[in-house]
C-alpha cells in the first residue's frame, strides 16, 4: 500500500477540514497518482472534496462509524476489520491511503511508500501526518528540485519503509 499527502514544515496536514494550501502543481500530481486506483479515507476527507463527492476514475472507500452515512458512490466501511477485508479484493499496489490524520495513522504500518509534497512552510493547522523523518524505519529515498507557487516553496519526496 502507499500513501500521498500533502505536509507542512511541522508535517501539518489540515486545519478545520480543509487542506493548508492548494497548489496546482501537487494537485495534477495527485490526480496522476490516484487515478485508476483505489484510495480510501475518512468521512470528513471525502467531505472535504469539491461537492463532497467521491473523486471520479478511482474507486472511493471511506471508512466511518456513521452506520447510515451516504458515500454518494464510495464503498462505505464501518470498522479497520471491514476496511482491512475490503482491501484483499485489491492489489496492495493499487491502494492510496489520502487521509486524514487518523486513518494515515491507522494505515501507516501497512504501507510500503510514502508520496509527501513537503512545504518549506509552517501553516497553522490542527491535523497532522506522523514525522516520518523522525521514524527508523522509514528512510527518503527521493527529492525533486525545489518548486515554487507564488511565495510557497515546496518538494515532491519519496519515502520507502526499510526492509
Amino acid at each position: 500500500m502507499k500513501l500521498i499527502v500533502n505536509a507542512d514544515k511541522n508535517w501539518g496536514i489540515g486545519k478545520s477540514n480543509q487542506l493548508l494550501v492548494r497548489i496546482p502543481n501537487d494537485m495534477k500530481f495527485f490526480q496522476q497518482m490516484t487515478t485508476g486506483h483505489v484510495i480510501v479515507m475518512g468521512r470528513k476527507t471525502l467531505e472535504s472534496f469539491p461537492g463532497k463527492m467521491p473523486l471520479a476514475k478511482r474507486t472511493n472507500i471511506v471508512l466511518t462509524t456513521d452506520k447510515d452515512y451516504n458515500g454518494h458512490g464510495a464503498i462505505v466501511v464501518g470498522s479497520k476489520e471491514e476496511l482491512m477485508e475490503e482491501l484483499e479484493e485489491y492489489e496492495s499496489d493499487e491502494i492510496f491511503i489520502v487521509g486524514g490524520e487518523s486513518i494515515y495513522r491507522m494505515m501507516l504500518p501497512y504501507c510500503d511508500t510514502a508520496y509527501v509534497t513537503k512545504l518549506d512552510y509552517a501553516y497553522d493547522a490542527d491535523t497532522y501526518f506522523p514525522n516520518l523523518d523522525e521514524m527508523e524505519d522509514w528512510e527518503m529515498v527521493e527529492e525533486g528540485e525545489e518548486q515554487t507557487y507564488f511565495d510557497i516553496e515546496y518538494y515532491f519526496r519519496t519515502y520507502r519503509r526499510k526492509k
